[in-house]
């Protein structure tokens, strides 16, 4: 069960993905979550790197959309300006908005990512809809009052599965 909190991958930061990477693996679409993912919780706007980030993976044909748990104007207010389709409270981890969302790419899960800063919200959720999942460092170290117990949590299954050879990265 715990092998469900794994993900296949552990970057960074969103801008170690690489649309020359990404195409390589015959990755063309990636459901990204949006707080501490992106932006800090508490940032309203894209910052300038992720506005970049974005407009590279339009101009290589990869296909972004933005999955989260929050509110319809907390993410609207950051999507609209980067023209990029959104799912609002998806109530991750339940996989229904991941399949949603890759029904509406019109991509197989085999060819899409999904990448966020949370074990118990976006690889979960990621891992039992199919997909390969990508964790990234959270931008800031603070959380919304949810988010911090997640994280007690997320730091008690990362212990156990270092310990257990799982995984080798630091945080």
């Amino acid at each position: 069960m715990l092998s469900r909190f794994l993900p296949n991958e552990h970057v960074k930061s969103i801008f170690d993905l690489q649309p020359a990477t990404l195409k390589k693996r015959g990755i063309k679409g990636i459901i990204t979550d949006l707080d501490n993912t992106l932006v800090a919780w508490d940032v309203k706007d894209a910052t300038p790197e992720v506005v970049r980030w974005f407009q590279e993976m339009r101009e290589n044909d990869i296909k972004v959309t933005i999955i989260s748990n929050n509110n319809q104007e907390r993410v609207q207010v950051f999507s609209e300006p980067l023209e990029t389709p959104f799912v609002y409270s998806a109530r991750k981890p339940l996989s229904k908005a991941f399949k949603t969302v890759a029904k509406e790419m019109e991509l197989s899960k085999e060819e899409i990512v999904v990448v966020g800063d949370q074990l118990l919200t976006d690889v979960l959720g990621g891992n039992f809809a199919g997909f390969y999942t990508v964790l990234v460092v959270p931008i800031v170290e603070t959380d919304g009052k949810i988010t911090r117990i997640n994280r007690t949590i997320e730091r008690r299954i990362l212990n156990y599965m270092r310990r257990k050879g799982k995984i080798s990265w630091e945080e």
